[in-house]
């Protein structure tokens, strides 16, 4: 089986309530979210896992809050020698905007997507307005997209599962590391959401699920799932990864 380093590469930032990570928790308190597109090295093929947003927000501000430098999608990949037309395959999360953007440049990309998510950006609820079929309009012509119906291997050492907790087909990403499998959430989380505080774990609360959920509870039964099953777990938006260029 193949063994990878994963890359987070910071192409993006959003700023709001900390709530919107945190259920029922710290509600009021500004917070600022690294938006990640993370790149697999390893095995015969160049694979990303989302592409980021399209036009960062770039400034000291910003990166102070995360830790970390924040690019475009061309000079982020530049880091690691790529150009978007060398991306053999993107695995979506889920696609909310901030997470697909790019998608357009990669031209030669497989994108892997799980089809209840294909269903939600062309049939939004209108409580979820994070979705704009458009940032997948050129893939989706190209035919680009392989839906995913179940979890599976997309490659050797890279698989994924079905994590509804965020969005209806959100896709957690399994990847084979040389300290174990690392799990790149299916669901927009912090670290703390796996590792509450005191006050929450004094409430017998496990995990805490994210502010912006499908069902609560089957979002806390999933993200307990996931915590068991992962070696190295890597919180979609996670700040402590922004100054780390490689893991493990």
């Amino acid at each position: 089986m193949s063994q990878y380093i994963i890359h987070p590469i910071v192409m993006g930032t959003k700023i709001f309530d900390k709530g919107m990570m945190t259920f029922q928790h710290d509600y009021g308190k500004p917070y600022t979210i690294p938006i990640y597109c993370w790149y697999l090295e390893g095995g015969d093929q160049k694979i990303l896992v989302d592409t980021g947003e399209l036009q960062p927000i770039m400034s000291e501000d910003r990166e102070k809050s995360i830790g970390g430098k924040i690019y475009t999608f061309e000079e982020g990949l530049s880091q690691w020698d790529l150009k978007p037309e060398d991306i053999d395959i993107v695995i979506h999360t889920h696609l909310h905007n901030d997470h697909c953007e790019n998608d357009y440049k990669c031209v030669n990309a497989k994108f892997y997507i799980h089809e209840n998510e294909l269903k939600r950006i062309h049939d939004p609820h209108p409580l979820d307005f994070r979705y704009l079929e458009d940032y997948i309009s050129e893939i989706e012509a190209n035919g680009q997209i392989e839906a995913i119906h179940s979890d599976r291997e997309i490659v050797s050492g890279v698989s994924v599962m079905h994590t509804p907790v965020h969005t209806d087909g959100g896709l957690t990403v399994l990847v084979n590391t040389a300290k174990g499998i690392a799990a790149i959430t299916g669901f927009c989380v912090i670290k703390e959401n796996f590792y509450p505080p005191k006050e929450i774990l004094a409430m017998e609360m496990e995990v805490i699920p994210p502010g912006t959920h499908v069902n609560t509870y089957a979002a806390y039964d999933t993200m307990k799932k996931v915590k068991e099953i992962a070696d190295i777990l890597l919180p979609l938006h996670e700040p402590e990864f922004a100054s780390q260029a490689s893991i493990p």
